[in-house]
């Protein structure tokens, strides 16, 4: 399945060139899996409407699997997100209107369309949602550790996010940062690795 181009940062404009010409726009050279090519169903109600303004990281505190296609990965969670559930942990979860994160990285690095960026996302845990771009990576990186395709579409896309929606480094965190105590997602291999992301977006 073909992905979408969904980039570079805007460069300046040239005497020669068309006045006329769109602008660039930094997410246009991030390569993603659409919500139409994974064939999402529509939100089952309103969200909450939002513009962002930060980054939060996430792991799904699941086993990487490099078996299964991201749009079936992205097809289960959805389903899954749309109804009420009982968690790993044994906590209830209510239903969701779509997927809880707008972006979704596979163990080989696809990047996968989630949430519309416009509606702020969902949590299990207590911390203020509004503004956030919810970033997940497949796996439990309390075990495991990223795979080094992950940690590239990683950098890829948190740095057009930041430069789309003038996002500031200190403004990118992971879920363990905003809901302190309360969860150790997203593992301590991706934790130890958010400096050098912030630093990446600094440059």
């Amino acid at each position: 399945m073909a992905m979408a181009a969904f980039s570079l940062p805007p460069v300046e404009a040239r005497a020669d060139d068309h006045a006329d010409a769109p602008a660039t726009q930094p997410m246009d050279a991030v390569d993603l899996l659409t919500r139409a090519q994974w064939n999402a169903k529509p939100p089952a109600f309103e969200m909450t409407p939002h513009q962002v303004t930060a980054i939060t990281i996430h792991h799904t505190a699941t086993p990487q699997n490099f078996e299964r296609d991201p749009g079936q990965t992205l097809r289960n969670l959805q389903a899954f997100s749309q109804r009420e559930d009982v968690l790993g942990n044994g906590k209830r979860k209510p239903a969701w209107a779509d997927v809880p994160y707008h972006f979704y990285i596979a163990p080989n690095g696809v990047i996968v369309e989630g949430r519309d960026l416009g509606f702020q996302g969902d949590t299990n845990t207590r911390y203020d949602l509004h503004g956030q771009a919810q970033v997940v990576l497949e796996g439990n990186f309390m075990e495991e550790q990223p795979t080094a395709e992950q940690f590239a579409s990683l950098h890829k896309l948190v740095i057009a996010l930041c430069r789309q929606h003038d996002v500031p480094a200190d403004r990118i965190r992971t879920h363990r940062d905003r809901a302190e105590g309360q969860t150790s997602c997203p593992g301590d291999a991706l934790q130890s690795e958010m400096e050098g992301l912030r630093e990446a977006v600094g440059e």
